[in-house]
C-alpha cells in the first residue's frame, strides 16, 4: 500500500488485514504516520520484518520508507 501523507484510516488497515495477506509492503512518505499505522497493523496480527529508507528526492529532506510486514502465524 502507498497511502497519502496522512497515512491510512483504521478502516482501510482493518480491511487490508481482514484479507489476511501473508505480507504487506507499506510505502510511506511520512515516518510518523507509518509508525502509527504499523502499530495498528501490529494489533491486527502483523509484524515489521524490514524497513528501508529510499531517497527519491536527492538534495531535499524527503525520504520514502519502504517496509515489509508479515502476518504472525498462530
Amino acid at each position: 500500500m502507498d497511502p497519502v501523507r496522512a497515512g491510512c484510516s483504521e478502516t482501510v488497515l482493518s480491511a487490508a488485514a481482514g484479507m489476511q495477506p501473508s505480507r504487506i509492503v507499506y510505502v510511506s512518505c511520512n515516518v510518523a504516520t507509518f509508525a502509527r499505522d504499523a502499530k495498528i497493523l501490529a494489533g491486527l496480527g502483523y509484524t515489521v520484518k524490514e524497513v528501508t529508507p529510499v531517497d527519491m528526492f536527492p538534495q531535499t529532506m524527503h525520504v520514502e520508507t519502504v517496509a515489509l510486514m508479515s502476518r504472525v502465524r498462530d
